[in-house]
């Protein structure tokens, strides 16, 4: 694996796991008044296209970090819909 892959995924994580403590609380505390709900869909849609763009470009990074991102922010999601 070359350095550039190696940046993307370094990147990827960082960007990704900073989804974490939003499901985390929100799953402890089960209040979500202060999540937007257009927020979080505009931001599922987004990732999507970001997956499909990195299969288009066949970029590994590209696709895990948003596959985990979009993971997490579907339960963001879910709890905002749930929680109401």
């Amino acid at each position: 694996m070359d350095s550039t892959t190696l940046l993307g995924f370094f990147g990827g994580i960082l960007t990704t796991i900073s989804f974490l403590p939003q499901v985390i609380k929100t799953w402890k505390t089960r209040s979500t008044s202060d999540v937007s709900l257009w927020m979080f869909l505009l931001l599922c849609i987004g990732i999507i296209i970001w997956i499909i763009y990195g299969f288009l470009i066949n970029s590994l990074p590209v696709i895990f970090a948003n596959l985990i991102s979009f993971i997490l922010t579907s339960i963001i999601l879910v709890f905002k819909i749930r929680y109401k």
